[in-house]
């Protein structure tokens, strides 16, 4: 019990010196009070109650990770089972063994996300607590992990609730997590040495998207998704592209929130030599499609010991500011080798320039702008990654970096492995054919011409037919084949290849009459990996002729134009030019010199795309739930677009019919009351509606057609006496209007009753009476139609 009051003391204590000290921005107090001898140590030293077998708090990381990576970042979350609950807490995070006697003996650090709930506790700065003590069920903080190297982490947390305080060695309080450990060749999380590798590496990175509408169904925009054009570069230590815990540049703003890498390629080119190589890959639309209709994207990049890293990333649209990539790949080992191959799920991670928290959330800075972080599944209930479990969030993408060259003298130590020695000397065998014997093709048609004339990358096709499928159980691989290719002279498959860049179109000719001389030139786009001088000319001049008659009575004209792009995309085409005059004769006659030129022009051969669709998918439900109604079905392209036209319908629509909609009882409006039905004493009134529709086909049952309320006029007088009276008195009257009616209206007896109209359930019945006949000296008043109701059939249906 001591132990117990004492760590209460400690930690209220704690809390009151807290709440006098201001934070600075980096949550951090700003004036820290000097750390008690072994403060940190009491508090993991004291021992409190401890309930066997009964779970009612848990220390949870996101996605119950076994093992920790390096600098990563996790969300810890403190939680409650209902009905428990807890007022303080203490979270502290310990290397495995240590008593958390000295600062090195703990394992990371935490950030505050709340703090309204959660601040730094003063005495034991690694430690998180309580802001205010009050009844709380749930906290939460972000714990980056510790380096490489740093073993395991013991993550610990004690509660406090009411004046008991628990703490678990073991069990739900308790998290123990280990590094990550790389496999052979994997690369490190991040540059601790310098890299210690000899010559240059050459890499593939392939990007396969996974984010689709089977995997991520919640609020999955179906229209627009897409990935950005991707954006990239190898580089040193000293560029960062982007890092969690950082700020987005104004580049990385531009690709989060618009997927525009422009700006981003321009701060790249600009780091000069901490940059090797730009990598590039363009936008996907739509954000995934099967491997066998559309091919993973790729680009290719080079590292040496100085830029031996490799970050890159792209958008996912639409979306707030969300985007995938990895930051700061090492791809040199401990042993001075080059890496052979890292595979990397990606999740999402927010910029921190917008506030949107879906997919189509409107436009909403965030300012001040906040730090990058990764995205959780418990962000925000509207979040298309929200688990109120706060589980893992599926990854959408995976990235494959792989080594395909090794250049120059290598200096590791501990070769990789035979195969890998081999693979980086030996060409690439070909592939096996995978074709099962039940589908019959044709041969492979000649590859086509390469998408791109220049030394930007492109791609070209070849195509077979399917004759027959001899087992429709077995399905038949794909009548497409596409290769990376670039333009004419542009092969980078051999070392020592200049990578040039087109030429610029020629200077003006020297001369403006006669002949002259004029020039182009071309630039360097990457030297040759293996170090050799470039020897390719970056000039070139040649004689140029401009109006070769110079006579004062010649027409003098401008040069050539450049030739517009030919009239075709394929086959033969088209092409022309023009000159225009810049001085006419001085004798005034015509100038007969030729100002515009026509050739025909070639492209690459044109190949007919057959139009592939796939199946059609089944029919959707009916557009209503009863009547008369739509479905659809749909189809898609498993042939890229860009390869040919097709006029195929996508989606058909056709006509369904469910059972007839119920349709419930349409009453008229109430009619006005009618007169009370007794001349004294209590009676009563009624108002009645009538029924315009019966109910159909299950609808609603007509309600209540006849309502009565209460009327209460003059008693009346019981006595017999008076009874007699009164019926004398109103035969005197009834004899006074006679012989007034004489003089008036003469009045036909009052009709019989209608029939009742319901047979049962309270119907209505009337009567009416009305004028006989009418004296000249009659009051218009006394002729009057006269109508009485009385209800009928009151008994229950």
């Amino acid at each position: 019990l001591s132990l117990f009051l004492s760590q209460v003391s400690l930690l209220r204590s704690d809390s009151a010196l807290r709440r006098s000290v201001p934070r600075t921005r980096d949550d951090e107090p700003a004036e820290r009070a000097p750390k008690s001898d072994g403060y940190c140590s009491r508090i993991l030293r004291a021992q409190g109650t401890k309930r066997e077998g009964y779970q009612e708090f848990r220390l949870r990381v996101e996605g119950d990770p076994e093992n920790y990576q390096p600098s990563s970042t996790y969300r810890v979350t403190l939680i409650a089972s209902h009905p428990a609950y807890f007022r303080g807490f203490t979270v502290i995070a310990l290397k495995e063994g240590k008593d958390g006697d000295k600062d090195e003996d703990y394992a990371g650090n935490f950030q505050i996300i709340d703090e309204e709930d959660t601040q730094f506790m003063t005495n034991c700065p690694p430690a998180v607590t309580e802001s205010t003590p009050r009844r709380r069920t749930r906290i939460q903080v972000f714990w980056t992990a510790p380096p490489s190297g740093s073993g395991c982490v013991i993550l610990k947390a004690s509660i406090v609730q009411k004046k008991i305080i628990y703490f678990q060695d073991e069990g739900s309080l308790t998290k123990r997590m280990c590094e990550k450990e790389p496999l052979f060749g994997e690369a490190t999380d991040k540059p601790l040495l310098d890299c210690c590798a000899c010559g240059t590496a050459k890499y593939r990175v392939t990007f396969y998207g996974n984010w689709s509408e089977k995997i991520h169904p919640k609020d999955y925009p179906r229209r627009a998704n897409h990935w950005s054009a991707l954006i990239g570069a190898s580089h040193s230590r000293n560029y960062v592209l982007w890092e969690y815990g950082g700020y987005s540049s104004d580049g990385v703003k531009q690709v989060a929130e618009l997927g525009s890498p422009v700006k981003t390629e321009e701060e790249i080119r600009q780091k000069g030599d901490d940059v090797l190589t730009v990598i590039k890959m363009k936008a996907q639309w739509p954000a995934w499609q099967p491997l066998n209709v559309r091919a993973a994207p790729s680009a290719e990049f080079s590292v040496d010991r100085a830029r031996h890293l490799m970050s890159f990333l792209t958008m996912m649209g639409p979306s707030p500011d969300w985007n995938v990539g990895l930051s700061a790949e090492d791809l040199c080992t401990k042993e001075c080798g080059w890496v052979q191959k890292v595979i990397q799920d990606l999740i999402p991670w927010d910029a921190g320039t917008d506030s949107g928290v879906s997919y189509e959330s409107p436009n909403k800075a965030t300012i001040p702008q906040e730090k990058i972080r990764p995205l959780t599944s418990l962000d925000h209930p509207q979040s298309p990654f929200y688990d109120p479990e706060g589980g893992a969030i599926t990854p959408v993408a995976r990235v494959v970096v792989e080594r395909i060259a090794r250049k120059g003298e290598q200096c590791n130590i501990v070769p990789d492995n035979v195969d890998d020695i081999v693979a980086d000397i030996a060409p690439e065998e070909k592939e096996e054919d995978d074709t099962p014997e039940t589908c019959i093709y044709s041969n492979w048609s000649p590859w086509s011409a390469c998408s791109s004339a220049t030394c930007e990358k492109g791609k070209r096709m070849r195509q077979r037919m399917l004759k027959a499928q001899l087992d429709l159980s077995v399905p038949c691989p794909h009548t497409q084949d596409f290769q990376p290719c670039m333009g004419p002279g542009c092969s980078d498959e051999d070392a020592s290849t200049c990578m040039m860049s087109e030429w610029i179109t020629w200077s003006p000719c020297s001369a403006s009459c006669g002949v002259g001389m004029r020039s182009r030139e071309r630039y360097v786009k990457q030297f040759p990996e293996d170090g050799s001088i470039c020897t390719l000319p970056t000039e070139e001049t040649e004689t140029c002729t401009v109006n070769e008659e110079c006579s004062p009575n010649s027409c003098l004209v401008t040069e050539w134009g450049e030739w517009d792009p030919c009239s075709a995309t394929c086959g033969q085409g088209m092409k022309r030019r023009e000159r225009m005059v810049k001085t006419v004769p001085s004798d005034g006659s015509a100038c007969e010199a030729e100002m515009v030129k026509v050739e025909k022009c070639m492209m690459p051969e044109c190949h007919t795309i057959p139009c592939l669709l796939t199946p059609w998918s089944d029919w959707s439900d009916c557009s209503v739930t009863c009547g008369k109604g739509a479905r659809t079905r749909s189809r898609q392209f498993k042939s890229p677009l860009e390869l040919g036209e097709c006029a195929e319908d996508l989606e058909q629509v056709e006509k369904c019919m469910l059972p007839e909609c119920p349709m419930d009882c349409v009453v008229s409006e109430w009619t006005e009351w009618s007169e009370c039905n007794k001349s004294c004493g209590k009676g009563h009134m009624l108002r009645t509606r009538m029924v315009k529709m019966e109910p159909q086909f299950g609808g609603n049952p007509c309600p209540e057609t006849v309502q009565r309320k209460k009327c209460k006029l003059r008693k009346c007088n019981n006595s017999k006496s008076g009874s007699a009276n009164s019926d004398e008195r109103r035969r005197r009257k009834e004899a006074r209007e006679k012989r007034r009616n004489k003089q008036g209206c003469k009045m036909k007896p009052w009709s019989t009753w209608t029939e009742c109209t319901k047979l049962c359930g309270g119907g209505i019945q009337e009567r009416l009476i009305t004028a006989k006949k009418r004296f000249k000296s009659s009051q218009l008043s006394s002729c009057k139609e006269r109508k009485e109701i009385r209800a009928c059939n009151v008994h229950p249906c």
